[in-house]
């Protein structure tokens, strides 16, 4: 299960039911994923396809929605 917890444009942001506990976000684009940890603060995990330009706008769009993120995660995971 993968639950979407923002859509902006192009890019979705989810997390994986059954992934580590680190809290984290995917974000899927046509041309790539991206994964960012959110806790302590934002910050790129891992990536593949995304130009530097789509991983800014990935990253910009996590920041912006960081307590949509977090709280989406509590809801999902508890805690």
């Amino acid at each position: 299960m993968a639950p979407t917890v923002v859509r902006v444009g192009s890019y979705r942001l989810f997390f994986f039911s059954r992934e580590e506990p680190r809290m984290h976000v995917h974000v899927a684009h046509p041309h790539g994923e991206a994964k960012f940890w959110i806790q302590p603060d934002v910050a790129l995990a891992c990536h593949t396809g995304l130009s530097e330009r789509e991983l800014a706008e990935a990253q910009r769009i996590v920041t912006m929605h960081v307590q949509e993120i977090v709280h989406a995660w509590r809801q999902h995971f508890g805690g």
